[in-house]
């Protein structure tokens, strides 16, 4: 069977149908994009018979073109990953603990740093009291400081250096509320067999529901819109 048609009809709906038919399946089983609508005919056309295109995707062809993709950028994302020297460890570890003593002497709370390196990039941990401002909501202060650190440990150094950075453990504590957001959601969508759209997330924290979910055999997800709105779909898997 086909993964992907094109329908004709002489309405939307019509054309749909004839699709659905020919894929035989539901419509909650494919994605739909209408290719030429009844309302956008041209005055030369008017005497033409009307005609409706749609094209149909099966979700779960998609998918698999998603994960494929995935992949792919993964693999690509290796390939593309380079090693750090020790002397650029040493060169990018100086150039952030540069930047870091002259932030935080700017700002009144008492807070404390860590920096370990390793071939892969560096790992940044700031500590203290009152310092939730530096994480911002959903972490996008965090997310904002960790650019700079990237940029800015690179300085001097030929390749990209990767730095992550974490305040007052957000990150492991926000992994911890996904998975058990992702459980919970999932255990919804089993009980009414209901599609649960999320809130907007970060691409870190969209992996993160993806990961948890990767496994089980009830639910699928799926990324849908444009950043920074993009949000995951929970659903029932097509059996």
């Amino acid at each position: 069977m086909e993964n992907k048609i094109i329908a004709e009809g002489k309405t939307t709906n019509e054309a749909i149908e004839n699709g659905l038919k020919i894929l035989k399946v539901s419509k909650n089983n494919v994605n739909i994009k209408v290719l030429e609508n009844e309302e956008k005919r041209s005055f030369f056309s008017i005497l033409a018979p009307r005609v409706v295109k749609v094209e149909l995707t099966l979700k779960e062809a998609e998918n698999n073109e998603i994960k494929s993709e995935n992949r792919n950028q993964k693999e690509k994302n290796i390939k593309n990953t380079i090693e750090l020297a020790d002397e650029d460890q040493t060169k990018a570890k100086e150039n952030i603990e540069e930047f870091i003593k002259a932030l935080i002497e700017k700002l009144p709370e008492d807070i404390k740093y860590s920096i370990k390196s390793d071939k892969n990039g560096l790992k940044v941990e700031l500590t203290g009291e009152d310092i939730g401002y530096l994480i911002g909501y959903r972490g996008e202060t965090l997310y904002a400081i960790q650019n700079i650190l990237s940029s800015v440990a690179g300085k001097g150094i030929q390749n990209r250096v990767r730095v992550i950075l974490d305040i007052e453990g957000y990150k492991n504590k926000r992994e911890k509320t996904l998975e058990d957001l992702a459980k919970k959601v999932a255990y919804t969508v089993i009980k009414t067999k209901k599609p649960v759209k999320l809130e907007p997330m970060t691409a870190y924290e969209r992996k993160i529901i993806h990961s948890i979910l990767q496994e089980n055999n009830k639910v699928e997800t799926n990324s849908v819109g444009e950043e920074p709105h993009r949000r995951i779909v929970i659903s029932l898997k097509n059996k």
